[in-house]
């Protein structure tokens, strides 16, 4: 799979065609999703579900009856570790030719626990339905998309910056980065609000999440989980450019105008 050509590709599928999920691309995506990590090096436990058997819903998808789901344990950077190997999935899918979408909200989210069997202290943020696109959207899924501004992505030196947080990053300063800022700035968010934030300071790229209200109901942060997703895109796009890099968390102390600190990257 080419990352960068998949990331600019794939976009969220809400209408499917109607055909069942192949059984040989049903194994490949939960034996990649079993074994995709995160930096952050936090389990995840993933089964692939038959909406029929468990009595699962979305009014917002349409033509397929096969979900994936991930759980896993309440603990420290579980939303950016979910976001992150839960992105690995989608674009592992994309590159199957398997369709398939975020969803934390639009969906029967009682049933859908029940069915990952969900403990004490386990959480499961979201899920995505898997299948094969239609050749056209449903009305409701055109509505959503315009809705959101879908297809619409904040400027590159609206999200990254150069030294600080006073001077917006350019591609020319970037340099071998830029493609990889570019595939950040391609990631896909809740809503579409992209609330990644990145410095690029010498060597090293500050990783910053730009809240908005509403999105932590006090049991995860969506955002935080859409900041997971922002990183696995970094850490995809810059492996494939051949940049070694060491993820890391250490706060540089930069005024990040209410921003809050994820992580960084340090590129070799």
């Amino acid at each position: 799979m080419n990352v960068l050509d998949t990331i600019k590709s794939r976009r969220s599928v809400r209408t499917f065609d109607g055909t069942a999920l192949r059984r040989d691309d049903a194994q490949k995506i939960i034996e990649f999703a079993k074994q995709a990590g995160n930096p952050y090096g936090i389990p995840i436990e993933w089964r692939i579900l038959d909406s029929k058997e468990y009595g699962l819903s979305s009014p917002v998808i349409v033509g397929t009856d096969t979900y994936i789901a991930g759980k896993m344990h309440r603990v420290p950077h579980a939303e950016e570790a979910f976001g992150f190997t839960f992105e690995k999935v989608v674009l592992f899918a994309e590159g199957l030719g398997v369709g398939a979408t975020w969803i934390a909200g639009t969906m029967k989210r009682d049933a859908f626990e029940k069915a990952m069997a969900l403990s004490d202290g386990e959480v499961m943020p979201c899920v995505s339905p898997l299948g094969y696109p239609a050749k056209k959207m449903s009305v409701r899924e055109s509505l959503m998309r315009k809705g959101i501004k879908a297809d619409g992505r904040l400027a590159f030196g609206d999200l990254f910056f150069d030294g600080s947080f006073d001077k917006p990053l350019t591609a020319d300063a970037a340099g071998a980065l830029a493609r990889v800022f570019e595939a950040v700035r391609l990631a896909p968010s809740a809503v579409n609000k992209q609330p990644w934030r990145a410095v690029l300071s010498g060597n090293k790229v500050h990783f910053y999440e730009k809240r908005s209200g509403g999105y932590d109901n006090g049991v995860w942060d969506i955002q935080k989980i859409d900041m997971g997703i922002a990183l696995c895109h970094f850490e995809l796009a810059v492996n494939e450019l051949g940049i070694k890099t060491e993820f890391e968390i250490s706060d540089p102390g930069f005024d990040a105008k209410n921003a809050v600190y994820t992580a960084s990257f340090r590129c070799e």
